[in-house]
């Protein structure tokens, strides 16, 4: 599959294999079409998770990653890219309806916007946080004791 891949796609599919699982790192410009292929044509009918990974002393900060797994044939596939802060990437949710949710817990804990996402908000902190707590560079205790604070007017017990 991936070999059938990278014949199409050429240089913007690098094959990898990180003990004994397939994964493969995609130019960010086919994303949509190779999640779109993997679904079709490859039978990636299940999208597991996605999550994202912050380097802030790279270029491109974040990965995001897709595991996708295939019931047909009981494998599964891991697809990463690369986008620099502030970039945003197509949302998956139109190929897996798992990715609404999956999408919008990468947004409220990195920060990274999906374009196309039917209601991108924040999932698991409250509308006011400020700053996205996965980020390496993030002081989450300086957070929690203003938002504490200010929200329940008592001081954190971090």
């Amino acid at each position: 599959m991936i070999a059938k891949l990278k014949r199409s796609y050429g240089s913007g599919i690098e094959p990898l294999m990180h003990l004994g699982q397939n994964y493969m790192v995609v130019d960010r410009s086919l994303i949509p079409e190779i999640l779109q292929v993997l679904r079709d044509e490859e039978q990636f009918d299940y999208c597991v998770d996605i999550t994202a990974v912050h380097y802030p002393k790279r270029e491109k900060q974040f990965d995001v990653v897709w595991v996708l797994y295939s019931f047909a044939q009981n494998a599964r596939v891991r697809v990463k890219t690369q986008i620099a802060e502030g970039e945003s990437i197509a949302s998956s949710v139109p190929l897996w309806a798992t990715a609404n949710w999956l999408e919008r817990e990468v947004y409220d804990m990195f920060g990274i916007k999906f374009d196309g996402h039917p209601d991108l908000k924040r999932i698991l902190l409250p509308d006011g946080w400020k700053g996205f707590p996965l980020r390496k560079d993030y002081g989450i205790l300086q957070q929690d004791n203003e938002w504490v604070q200010i929200n329940l007017g008592i001081e954190s017990g971090q």
